[in-house]
Formats: C-alpha cells, structure tokens, sequence
C-alpha cells in the first residue's frame, strides 16, 4: 500500500529544511523531480522514485487538517507538505516516515500519522529498488492497466487532492478510469465524490466479509481483467445484470443528523466588472450568519474567501472551466464546489453545496425563500433545488447506504419564468402556491416541496412540477 506522510509545520519549510528531510535515505540517494518541478523524488540506483514530494502549500483555512486527517494542526497559517512512499517498499514508507519527521523538528509542527514519523535517523536503503512499472511516470498511480488507474489511498478521508486530481486528470486524457481503494471505516469527501461516482471510476472499499465493494453503490468487486468490477448475483442475465450487494454496506442507523443541500444556476453577461462567487456567499450568509470560510482548487481549502480571487483565476482559464471548492467554519460544517464556464450565452456559475446539522439543531428553512430572493434579484439564477437529507453532520460520505435527499423548494429565475408560455408557471399542480420573489413586473417563483425525509412524496411533486412547467 501507497503510504502517505504529511509535515504540517508553522514554518515554510525553506530550501534547507527540504534538503535535510531529503537526505533521510543517506547523501548518495538520487534525487529527481516530476511535474516541472513541484514534485521531488527520492530515487532508488535506477532512478524509479521510492518516494514522491510535494511543493509545501500554505493552508490559511482553519479546521482543514482537523476534517481531511483527524489530525491537530499548527494555528493558521501553517504549512502542509505531503510525502508519498512507493507501493511495497517498506524502506521507502521508513523513508517518506524520517522526512516528515525531519521537517517536523526543523520548521516546527508535527506529522500525520504520527507512528510514521517516530525517528530522524537515516533509513539503509543498499540495494532497495522499486520494479519496473508503467505508474511511475505518475507518483499517485499505484497500479496501471489498459482500462484504470488505481491508487490504493490510507487516509481517514478519500479528498481531491492535487494528487488525485493530478491522476484523474492524467487518466482521463488517456481515456482510463480512475479507482481509488481504500480500507474499511474510510470515508469519501463530497468533493471526490463526482470524480468517483461514473463508471469505470470508482470508490473501492475493502472489506473483511467480502474482499471489495463500491462504496458508493455497495456492489461487490472482483479485480477482473484489470480493472475492479461488479461480482454478478443469483439470477443475473445480459438483458437485466444484477451486482451482489455488500452487507457492510446495508449496515446503517438513524442518528438524526441531516443535510441541507442547495444545487443552483446563475448565468452572467460576460462584463469585465463581473465578480464571481457573489452568489454563493449570499446564500451562506443567509443559513448561517456568516461568509465561507476559505476555498481553494483542491483539499485541503487553503485560502481564505475571496469572490474576487475566484474570478481572477477563472479570467485566467478562460476559455476553460473553472472548479474550486468552498468550506465553511468547524462549528457549522459547510461546503460547496463551484464550476465556471464560459459558453455563448455568458458566464455560467453553477454551484453545488451542502450545510450538516446534528439531531439537537435546527434547520434554517424559514430564511431559504430569502437566500432565493437574494439570488433571483441580484445574481442572475436561473434555478435553484434544494433538499434535505438523512446524512452525517460532517458532510463526509461513508461507505453505507445513504438515501436520496427528499426535495424541500424548487426556484425558477425571472427569465424562466418569463419563457414559459402564457400563466403556465403561476399555476401549478402542486397544493401549494408558488411565492413571487422579486418585482412584481418580473418575478422568479419559490416553489415549496413537502420535504420529509420519511416521505418520497416529495420527488414525486417534483417530477409533477417539472412536467408541468415543460409543458408535458
């Protein structure tokens, strides 16, 4: 198993702290580097990487370590520098161990885990070499085949780290999928989760009872072919294939905690006084009382909230899309990812978040037609859902059975509303009547949903609603 070693430290580790913690392996140890220099690696005689570092990133964010590591970090800002050992190479995980451990002493802080970093010495590697492999020409990939890219990961949080999010990409462009195994009591954070959710990618959880399974669909896996894939069940035929289900995975309680998740659109004139992000803080403001707390293009989140850097780094892509993610403060768990693109008819912003709340908190859904209004007046929605769910507090994705959200409010902008044919829009199907937010002369509509966790009439006024305004 890949073993990653974090350095979180209250100083930059400079140029020399980064030498010391190299020479853990001996001062005759190759050093190489990958990915125009952001990566430096630790080479057994034949040049192939024991172990893979990454450029130190200053975290500004609170709370960061603590979600994606369980781990106790220095006092913002600190420094977060990630080393990774090579698969099967217990001299290279020792080494991966002593370099964080180093950087640790020598810029002041502490390493994740901390059994892996318990001695400074220097590691005997004579005559460790690492096999020949496809994968290393890429230090996340574990495992490399025709069909995937897979990366065995022993962290408490699967997250999109600049490593995976390096190796997706990577795959993706080589027309791979990407499959991240895990142990058992891992759990997967929302933002990973749309990377991992499409077939062949995939979340793979091991299990004592039966080896693998998805941990987001809980069929059992079977290493196949190159590639993990579903062990077909009793009665299974081609016209109608049918996955053994994992029994671990059907293990769930209630525990009354509960998500409320909002999943909207805005469409902007491409200005240059454009500020994005306006949107999204809005909407945070009005559930919480306050602005996000950082955001950043991987996890963790390291720089502190700001619409207007946000938008200078989509300038900067443009034409390309955009993704960041946003977090909130510890005390009210938060978070959102934000995807820019640019098309023909403007800037679009499409925006999907979550807020946790324990079985003792209450939801706030009296300042939801507020957060619409704010958005259909002064941000350009387009349409706006927003549901609540029987999920953790945390907002992680564990590796059980969590049910779909049940719809709470649908909000269509004052541009569709106005597209839609005669009084269409006005007059629903549903038992309740749509609210007008906004001018009178060109309002958006809050639609109210039962909302009832226990209830699944709730989708089923939604999908009546939707026929309704597609005039179906």
């Amino acid at each position: 198993m890949t073993k990653d070693v974090i350095a979180l430290t209250t100083r930059m580790p400079d140029p020399w702290t980064v030498l010391v913690g190299l020479l853990s392996g001996g001062p005759d140890k190759l050093v190489g580097t990958h990915g125009d220099g952001a990566v430096v690696q630790l080479c057994d005689p034949e040049g192939r990487p024991l172990v893979s570092v990454e450029a130190p990133l200053l975290v500004q964010v609170a709370g960061e370590a603590e979600r994606l590591l369980g781990a106790t970090a220095p006092a913002v800002p600190f420094w977060w520098t990630e080393a990774r050992a090579t698969t099967g190479v217990t001299e290279a995980e020792q080494l991966a161990g002593t370099f964080a451990a180093r950087l640790a002493h020598l810029a002041g802080g502490s390493a994740w885990p901390p059994e892996a970093a318990r001695s400074l010495a220097v590691v005997p590697t004579d005559g460790v070499s690492v096999a020949p492999t496809p994968a290393a020409a890429v230090p996340a990939v574990d495992v490399l085949t025709e069909k995937v890219a897979v990366i065995i990961q022993d962290r408490p949080v699967v997250a999109l780290t600049a490593w995976l999010s390096d190796a997706y990409r990577a795959a993706t462009e080589a027309g791979l999928g990407l499959q991240v195994v895990a142990p058992s009591g891992t759990t997967l954070s929302p933002a990973a989760r749309h990377l991992l959710g499409t077939w062949p990618s995939r979340w793979i959880v091991q299990d004592e009872r039966d080896g693998y399974y998805d941990g987001l669909s809980g069929a059992v896996l079977r290493w196949q072919d190159g590639i993990f894939a579903p062990v077909e069940g009793p009665g299974s035929t081609a016209g109608d294939p049918q996955s053994l289900v994992a029994a671990s995975y059907g293990e769930v309680s209630d525990t009354g905690e509960r998500q409320l998740a909002l999943t909207f659109r805005s469409l902007h004139p491409a200005d240059d006084r454009l500020v994005l992000g306006g949107g999204l803080e809005s909407v945070w403001r009005e559930l919480t009382g306050a602005p996000p707390a950082g955001w950043g293009t991987a996890e963790p989140a390291n720089l502190p909230w700001s619409p207007q850097r946000l938008t200078d780094l989509a300038f900067e892509r443009a034409p390309r899309p955009t993704w960041a993610v946003v977090v909130g403060s510890p005390e009210r768990p938060g978070l959102a990812t934000v995807r820019v693109t640019r098309t023909t008819a403007g800037v679009e912003e499409e925006v999907t978040l979550a807020f946790g709340y324990g079985a003792d908190e209450e939801m706030p859904e009296d300042a939801l037609p507020r957060a619409a209004e704010v958005l259909a007046t002064r941000h350009r929605l387009q349409s706006m859902l927003v549901q609540v769910r029987k999920a953790r507090r945390d907002l992680a994705v564990p590796p059980r059975f969590e049910g779909p959200g049940v719809p709470l409010a649908f909000v269509l902008g004052a541009d569709e509303v106005r597209a839609i044919p005669g009084d269409r829009a006005r007059r629903t199907p549903l038992t309740a009547r749509p609210v007008q937010l906004g001018p009178r002369a060109r309002p958006a509509l809050y639609y109210p949903l039962p909302g009832d966790p226990s209830d699944m009439a709730g989708w089923q006024d939604y999908e009546r609603l939707m026929r309704h305004l597609k005039g179906s």
